[in-house]
């Protein structure tokens, strides 16, 4: 016995049982349920970033001074410069992956190819930009001294510029060798050797009346404070107990390393999105070149993967404003 097919009248329209949803492709229809996903997990990495900023906001790093770096420009005090150029060019990679998806749709490959090639350049020399801040915020430039309560201090001169570490320090002769865990003080391991000693820099600080002592804490006037001179050498002699140079997961010359953390956690985590981003638009590049999609009548692949990179453009605006200008 035949079974009975029952119909409504709707198949084949959008909620009728199509295969095109809100009138977009399976393809597509996907890619928008991935992106909403990961929105949700960026959004919770930075609302964790939020919150944490909000605990330590009397002691959080400035972004001016922690990423004032310029390829080329050594010892130029350039605040955001480096950062706002690297977002230009992420954002300019959009504009070109636009261009691409139009001329997609206009069925010419070889601007489709031009403005792929762009885009990919684009986000090679947006994740060439990064490793170089990841490097410059790893190394450091300056120093600073840990306390026993695990607070920073950092070093300045009478008006109040940062002083590093090595334009401070008294060289005394030998080898500096890192603490083992049988030899250190209190039994306790260093991550890194440092090529200058606690007492050397405290020598050169006695030597030098024109250096102060730096805390980490906002003064009323929203600045961070400078102790006097007789404050600074107290603060010195009865706190310090350690150097740190640059930034890692355990310590950070900048401020507390949880700054550090999530920096190189959703910094990495957005350059891992567009890694990817880069070899899909790699991959599809090649398929335009070969001639894939002027075969198959469409160049829906390229508009997936454009609605992925914008994506990824996206995320960056929010994690731009939350690290460098919040």
């Amino acid at each position: 016995m035949d079974a009975t097919v029952v119909r409504t009248g709707t198949e084949g329209k959008t909620w009728g049982g199509g295969n095109q949803p809100l009138g977009a492709s399976y393809g597509k229809l996907m890619m928008w349920f991935f992106i909403l996903s990961d929105a949700l997990t960026f959004t919770g990495f930075l609302s964790a970033y939020g919150f944490s900023r909000f605990k330590f906001a009397d002691s959080w790093p400035i972004p001016d001074e922690v990423f004032n770096h310029f390829p080329f420009l050594h010892g130029v005090d350039a605040p955001m410069y480096y950062v706002a150029l690297m977002t230009f060019i992420l954002i300019f990679s959009s504009v070109t992956m636009v261009l691409a998806v139009d001329a997609g749709h206009q069925m010419k490959q070889g601007k489709v190819t031009t403005y792929m090639f762009l885009t990919i350049i684009g986000g090679l020399i947006f994740l060439g930009s990064q490793a170089w801040e990841w490097t410059n915020f790893i190394q450091g430039e300056y120093g600073a001294l840990k306390t026993k309560g695990g607070k920073i201090l950092q070093f300045v001169d009478g008006e109040g510029h940062r002083v590093a570490l090595e334009d401070i320090a008294v060289a005394h002769e030998g080898e500096r060798v890192t603490h083992a865990n049988n030899t250190g003080v209190w039994f306790e391991g260093e991550s890194t050797v440092s090529e200058f000693t606690l007492e050397e820099i405290k020598e050169g600080f006695a030597a030098n009346d024109n250096l102060f002592i730096r805390t980490l804490d906002f003064n009323e006037e929203g600045e961070k404070t400078i102790l006097s001179r007789g404050d600074s050498q107290k603060w010195l002699d009865n706190n310090a107990v350690g150097i740190v140079e640059g930034a890692n997961l355990t310590e950070n010359e900048y401020g507390p390393p949880l700054f550090a953390d999530f920096f190189f956690f959703i910094t990495g985590f957005h350059g891992f999105h567009v890694l990817s981003g880069v070899i899909i638009n790699v991959i599809i590049f090649f398929n335009v070149i070969v001639g894939t999609y002027e075969r198959r009548r469409s160049y829906e692949m390229v508009e997936k993967v454009g609605l992925y990179w914008h994506f990824v453009d996206l995320v960056w605006v929010f994690v731009f404003t939350f690290f460098y200008l919040v």
